[in-house]
């Protein structure tokens, strides 16, 4: 088995994603442990808080 095989491709398998202005967030797909396992869904359990700028709210 590869070891990058459950690996979330959206953070890399960091657990955090970046935006435009290089602030840091946790990854909204693997709910930031940077691990997606065939059969996980991609959407988060709630909706996001965000910003007037469309950034998420923790």
């Amino acid at each position: 088995m590869n070891p990058r095989e459950n690996e979330c491709k959206a953070c890399d398998g960091t657990g955090l994603l970046m935006d435009d202005e290089q602030w840091r967030y946790s990854c909204s797909v693997c709910g930031g442990d940077g691990i997606f396992n065939k059969g996980d869904s991609p959407e988060p359990d709630k909706p996001f808080d965000t910003d007037e700028n469309k950034r998420t709210l923790e």
